[in-house]
């Protein structure tokens, strides 16, 4: 398929972008790029591959869920801006 510059301002339009002069030029040349690569998927045999859902058999690999203390109260406050005895404080941003 060619590119045209029918091509790249139709597709610049739809995506709410301008290209003018070597801009375009650089563009035109990078969609022809996309669309040899892609022509080249094309020619590969993919008869009897099955569709992919995931990239991987691996399926929900979770840790073990463990509850430490990794840091106290007193150190999470200890460089807060704002604090109380056991809260950071923070302007309000939701009025009722």
């Amino acid at each position: 398929m060619k590119i045209t510059d029918e091509i790249v301002d139709h597709i610049a339009h739809l995506a709410r972008l301008e290209f003018i002069g070597e801009d375009k030029k650089e563009i035109k040349k990078d969609m022809e790029k996309i669309i040899t690569f892609m022509d080249q998927l094309n020619t590969v045999d993919t008869d009897g591959v099955e569709p992919l859902i995931f990239m991987s058999d691996s399926v929900n690999v979770l840790r073990e869920d463990i509850a430490q203390i990794t840091i106290s109260k007193e150190q999470a406050l200890k460089n807060a801006p704002k604090k109380d005895s056991d809260y950071f404080r923070i302007p309000k941003v939701l009025t009722k």
